[in-house]
């Protein structure tokens, strides 16, 4: 086994147990609020402190990734979130789920970046859609998988449960992180410690190219954070469902997304990247419109799947963008650590915007909120984005790592 494909291996099954031991719980968390006595504007905010945490470091863990090197920002990472998910258990009070979060997303911010810089320094150029949509599948495996065996978990025994799960899973991220990875070599052409962590990120921010990618994706994960958050409370205190049943709707649409991620990013290597994204941000928003229209199980479902498939299309092709302007600039950790920055901001405003429209307001409010954010994000990209119009030629085959 080749030392490039050893380390791609590792990362994705770290990321893969870690997202699934997040998604295990993070569905139940709105109606475990909701059951302490919280109302929208704090299960909002038990979402946004998460983000809140992370927004702040993952700029600072993804440069300093640069210059010290990868492996001992994940190994202390995936340490620190699961001491923290034990402590879950001990909880019992919203001020404790909220601090909680707050550790969680300071622990977060130095490991999925991180693991997405990493391999972003062994992907070949042309290469960059077809093995970041394969990386993506770890994620998007482990939070579709997640929801649904944390309901069955919650169902059969209790939420605490789940908050185990969630802790032993971590830890076997930790030990294939220590064990596995090798301790990154100073010398070795294109290890991250030789690239250029001297940019400011104010000077990336004012490339075009670089702002609206960042632009399109808080976009996209304001609407993200607003599904999280309110379709398991909508779908609780509105339609009755079960905790099996909320987990199902989370779950199909992280599992659509997740099976597009390869071929998407197949498509993304060879196909002109834009129309991706933008199709991608189309589809997003006629799917959160179809949300504020449902009226049952199966609309909900539907329309969370259709918003799966947005973010199936898009992602890859995001993705690989960063990589191509993480080399073109140098500074790989930086531009992985700005989109998980983008991302998390999404986290953290998606659920504070629609926990005080909907105290406020109603869910109908939320969702076509979100629709808007969306339109805007995809216009601004439209706008800003400079890639040529034209598809790109090259016919290259999948990596060999």
């Amino acid at each position: 086994m080749s030392g490039n494909l050893r380390i791609f291996i590792t990362l994705f099954l770290a990321v893969f147990v870690t997202t699934l031991g997040a998604g295990l719980v993070a569905p139940l968390l709105p109606v475990y609020a909701h059951d302490m006595g919280a109302g929208a504007f704090q299960i909002g905010l038990i979402f946004a402190a998460f983000s809140i945490t992370r927004t702040l470091f993952v700029p600072y863990f993804g440069k300093l990734s640069d210059r010290k090197g990868r492996k001992p920002f994940l190994t202390s990472g995936l340490f620190g979130y699961f001491l923290l998910s034990l402590i879950y258990t001990a909880s019992n009070t919203v001020t404790g789920l909220i601090i909680l979060r707050l550790g969680q997303g300071f622990a977060s911010a130095m490991i999925l970046p991180v693991a997405q810089a990493y391999v972003g320094d062994i992907t070949p150029p042309s290469k960059e859609g077809w093995l970041m949509g394969n990386f993506n599948i770890s994620i998007y495996c482990g939070l579709s998988i997640g929801p649904l065996l944390g309901g069955i978990l919650k169902d059969w025994l209790s939420i605490k449960a789940s908050f185990l799960g969630m802790g032993a899973l971590t830890l076997v991220g930790f030990m294939l992180c220590l064990t596995m990875l090798p301790r990154e070599n100073k010398k070795r052409p294109g290890n991250p410690i030789h690239s250029n962590p001297s940019v400011p990120y104010m000077k990336l921010m004012k490339d075009s190219a670089i702002s609206s990618l960042f632009i399109f994706r808080v976009s996209f994960t304001i609407c993200v954070g607003i599904t999280w958050a309110f379709i398991p409370l909508l779908a609780s205190t509105q339609f009755g469902l079960s905790s099996s049943m909320i987990g199902l709707i989370v779950m199909i649409n992280v599992m659509v997304a997740g099976l597009l991620q390869t071929p998407m990013g197949y498509a993304a290597d060879r196909y002109n990247k834009k129309y991706l994204v933008v199709s991608g941000g189309v589809l997003a928003i006629v799917a959160i419109v179809l949300l504020n229209t449902a009226h049952s199980f199966w609309g909900l479902l539907l329309a969370n799947a259709l918003f799966g498939i947005a973010g199936g299309i898009s992602l890859p092709a995001i993705m690989a963008l960063g990589v191509i302007e993480g080399r073109r600039t140098g500074t790989m950790g930086s531009i992985m650590g700005l989109l998980a920055q983008a991302h998390s901001m999404g986290m953290l405003l998606g659920p504070l915007i629609g926990g005080i429209l909907l105290d406020l307001s109603s869910f109908h409010v939320v969702f076509l909120t979100g629709a808007l954010i969306m339109c805007f994000g995809t216009w601004v990209y439209v706008r800003k984005y400079a890639e040529p119009l034209a598809a790109p030629t090259s016919q290259s085959q999948a990596p060999n790592i």
